[in-house]
């Protein structure tokens, strides 16, 4: 793809312009959708009147709905996806798999675990549960890298391990819910299908928080990821440490999908298919960090209004939609890999 030159005060970059009306575009659609998703609602409040309340005006009743009722799940919402997008983006090419998802390798079904493990056996309050989302991310991650080591971390034996732990991960999440009591196993499901309901500003902030360390972290090392992408003696020739940044980048990828794991549940599919959307839209190779994490954001929201308008008065939780969608895609790019010839 062509790319051009952009130089100002002794500084050169280099883009691609097809890339970059995507990621604008992109952005653009997130911030239309969220401001459509915080006007929806009981009391519904129109575009225009959404962007004045945010800006400091509007009617008192309007700034208890936007700011008070609805932002915050939208705040949730728009960290979820992209902390969700760019993690599957680094899995994906790390992997050098369209397959090689969070959620198709085993660290959502961890994250479940650590969740019900806490609900479940130790009847734990909510901001627990989401602790134990976190711990089990961040086992279960630990655990399939070391059990795919051997002279380093070949993507398709990473992407069939991790496949393997999420077969026994499942199996451990429906035995906690059989020896669950009823209203346990009542709080585990909802917490099971992902949803945004609720949310508010106690989720946000340790989102916030973890995001805006680990988001410019993985963006630093772009560079030194479309490089592994090309294979580990490619990168070496490149000058790039290979194993050690595999490991920061692992590791920054299973806590920020952890950490959005506990703030919304596992919500799946969003990190398998924002991905390779965002490679499709913009034609650039790499792993299209940027353009990941914002298809993933406009996703997630997307999704959300679905799911809350779509259906009258009967609201589902994200996670169905996104669930529905998401397992028509997976459908749609096995067929595509298998008349690849690369399945």
């Amino acid at each position: 793809m062509s790319t051009k030159t952009l130089r100002t005060a002794g500084l050169s970059v280099r883009y691609e312009p097809r890339a970059l009306l995507s990621v604008l575009g992109l952005l653009v659609v997130a911030l239309a959708a969220a401001v459509v998703l915080i006007g929806s609602g009981d009391f519904p409040v129109a575009p225009g009147d959404v962007v004045a309340t945010l800006l400091g005006g509007g009617t008192e009743v309007q700034k208890i709905a936007v700011m008070d009722l609805r932002l915050p799940r939208v705040l949730v919402a728009l960290f979820v996806g992209s902390a969700l997008g760019i993690g599957g983006a680094v899995f994906q090419a790390i992997s050098r798999n369209p397959l090689g998802s969070p959620d198709v390798i085993g660290f959502g079904q961890g994250s479940t675990v650590g969740a019900l493990t806490v609900i479940v056996l130790f009847q734990g309050s909510a901001t627990a549960a989401a602790g134990g989302a976190i711990a089990g991310g961040l086992v279960t991650g630990l655990v399939i890298y070391l059990l795919a080591w051997r002279h380093g971390v070949h993507g398709y034996r990473l992407v069939l391990i991790g496949i393997g732990a999420a077969a026994m991960l499942t199996a451990v999440i429906h035995y906690l819910i059989t020896k669950a009591q009823l209203v346990d196993a009542a709080r585990a499901t909802v917490w099971m299908t992902g949803s945004l309901e609720g949310r508010d500003m106690a989720q946000f902030w340790p989102l916030f928080a973890v995001s805006c360390v680990l988001l410019p972290l993985i963006l630093g090392h772009g560079r030194a990821l479309r490089m592994l992408e090309m294979g580990d003696d490619a990168a070496y020739a490149l000058g790039v440490k290979v194993e050690r940044t595999r490991i920061v980048l692992m590791g920054a990828a299973v806590l920020l999908v952890a950490v959005a794991t506990a703030a919304a549940g596992p919500i799946v599919f969003v990190s398998l298919s924002a991905p390779q959307l965002a490679r499709r839209l913009t034609r650039s190779p790499g792993p299209n960090l940027g353009a990941s994490a914002l298809m993933g954001t406009a996703l997630l929201l997307v999704a959300d209004w679905t799911a809350t308008n779509a259906f009258g008065e009967r609201q589902l939780p994200v996670g169905v939609v996104t669930g529905v969608l998401g397992g028509c895609y997976l459908l749609w790019l096995l067929v595509s890999e298998r008349k690849a010839g690369r399945i």
